[in-house]
């Protein structure tokens, strides 16, 4: 699948997704960003049931500073709409093709636990202040 492009106006419709999704947050600018680039796409290729989408953090600086991008290239991969890695650097194509991997591996229903009960802890936390 070719990747499609991620702005402030598409950002949450797309990370809400069912499904793995895959954001690639680079800029012209950026060396590792381009050696990266063709390591994204053909990971893209090898796996057609994720969406995968690329950020360009010039043209996007508002979505970039909400989602405190501080280096780049940096990948983010949510599954049905919960974030669930986010790594800086130019990753390697295993490394990359693991992460998805892992990814499809998990049992979202316990992840959906897990997050509720983190949540909860949360608020919990701050009702105790």
């Amino acid at each position: 699948m070719a990747t499609v492009q991620i702005t402030g106006e598409n950002f949450q419709e797309t990370v809400q997704q069912d499904g793995i999704v895959v954001l690639d947050f680079w800029a012209d600018w950026c060396g590792p960003c381009k050696r990266f680039a063709p390591i994204f796409e053909q990971i893209s290729e090898e796996h057609p049931d994720a969406t995968f989408g690329k950020v360009d953090t010039e043209a996007n600086q508002d979505l970039s500073a909400a989602l405190q991008i501080q280096s780049i290239p940096t990948i983010m991969m949510f599954r049905d709409g919960i974030l669930l890695a986010r790594e800086a650097g130019l990753l390697p194509p295993q490394a990359l093709n693991d992460l998805i991997n892992q990814a499809q591996a998990l049992d979202m229903d316990e992840v959906r636990k897990q997050v509720a009960a983190q949540n909860a802890a949360a608020d919990g936390a701050g009702e105790a202040k």
